[in-house]
């Protein structure tokens, strides 16, 4: 098989729309993680690849049939010729994005997180991650973003890949976070793994911090407060921030440490803020709280003999319900409310 048969023209699927001319959706299943109030970016993502693209002649999109679901679409119909679909064949993805990589391309190659953390791994690990290729792997419905159950939640993709050796690893927020993060991991020398919210994604960062930048590697003080210090990766971050809001109201000040880059750790900024005394320290994270950001945090902490007060906010070490996204945010503890709730009780 040559890349030449490989290739072939993106043609998108039909939508089936209703008597409103709206899609007809199974939109509880995966449904928008915008709070109300937050603007949203449409597809981010492929945007942000199209941009890096017209910079960097040597950046090619590989999707295994899931180009429309990982916002690829966007670079696909943009670039037609520097895009392969791979089809229904996540192994034969990483393959392909590996020896790209190896004749000096700049391959990002797209699928869900758990194809990828799942049925992938032993490839990334093998062609990819021991090799230190610098292939950029960004994949859509990470921990609970969808409700379609386990057999499409990616719950432990964050635990898997940390234990993968060169592997750098990404969990952003929203549109901010990803608009920043496409450039570097462009620029970035070494396998990127990160998870991707796709369609329309909230911008939620520079509203509360209008001078915020990704930074690949650091984490960030978004919000101030002297009560408590809420450490978060991912779109907790904004249920974080939404949640001192609440607190604040409440008479509680909490501050926000949003953590995009889980490998390898900003533990510098982590220990700085730790240390500032007497407050009550929580990791948030869509993620099982087995492996994640939540012990990643608590082992810097107790190897460095800093000793605060911490509780840990994140998903149960068990397979989750399917049913509607909402309705399981609230079943796992995930929302705003919950947050909020949750940390005046350990106060």
């Amino acid at each position: 098989m040559t890349l030449a048969s490989m290739k072939r023209k993106y043609e998108p699927r039909t939508v089936q729309l209703g008597p409103d001319g709206q899609k007809v959706a199974t939109s509880a299943m995966i449904a928008s993680l915008a709070a109300e109030g937050y603007d949203t970016v449409a597809a981010p993502f492929g945007h942000a690849l199209v941009e890096a693209a017209k910079k960097d002649d040597k950046i090619v999109g590989l999707s295994a049939d899931l180009a429309k679901y990982t916002d690829l679409h966007v670079f696909a119909n943009a670039m037609p010729d520097r895009f392969y679909q791979m089809g229904m064949a996540e192994q034969l993805l990483m393959s392909a994005a590996a020896g790209l990589a190896r004749e000096g391309f700049n391959p990002f190659a797209t699928t869900y997180a758990v194809f990828a953390s799942r049925r992938a791994y032993d490839f990334i690990a093998m062609a990819i991650a021991e090799e230190n290729l610098p292939v950029k792997i960004v994949c859509a419905l990470p921990g609970l973003t969808t409700g379609y159950g386990p057999s499409h939640q990616a719950t432990e993709d964050l635990a898997i890949f940390r234990g993968l050796p060169n592997m750098t690893i990404i969990d952003p927020c929203d549109a901010d976070d990803i608009a920043g993060m496409v450039p570097q991991m462009a620029a970035h020398d070494g396998p990127v793994y990160s998870r991707l919210p796709r369609g329309k994604v909230p911008s939620v960062l520079t509203r509360h911090k209008p001078d915020y930048k990704f930074e690949l590697g650091k984490a960030q003080i978004i919000r101030e407060g002297k009560d408590a210090l809420i450490i978060a990766t991912g779109f907790m971050t904004m249920r974080a921030l939404d949640a001192a809001v609440k607190l604040e109201a409440d008479g509680v000040e909490a501050a926000v440490l949003h953590v995009p880059t889980i490998k390898p750790l900003d533990t510098q900024t982590i220990l700085a803020e730790a240390r500032k005394g007497g407050r009550l320290v929580v990791t948030a994270e869509n993620h099982t709280v087995v492996g994640g950001l939540g012990e990643a945090v608590a082992r810097t902490l107790l190897t460095n003999d800093v000793t605060p007060t911490f509780r840990m906010i994140g998903l149960p070490d068990a397979f989750l319900e399917a049913g509607a996204l909402p309705t399981l945010h609230e079943m796992y503890g995930l929302t705003v409310d919950q947050i909020a709730g949750k940390i005046k009780g350990w106060l």
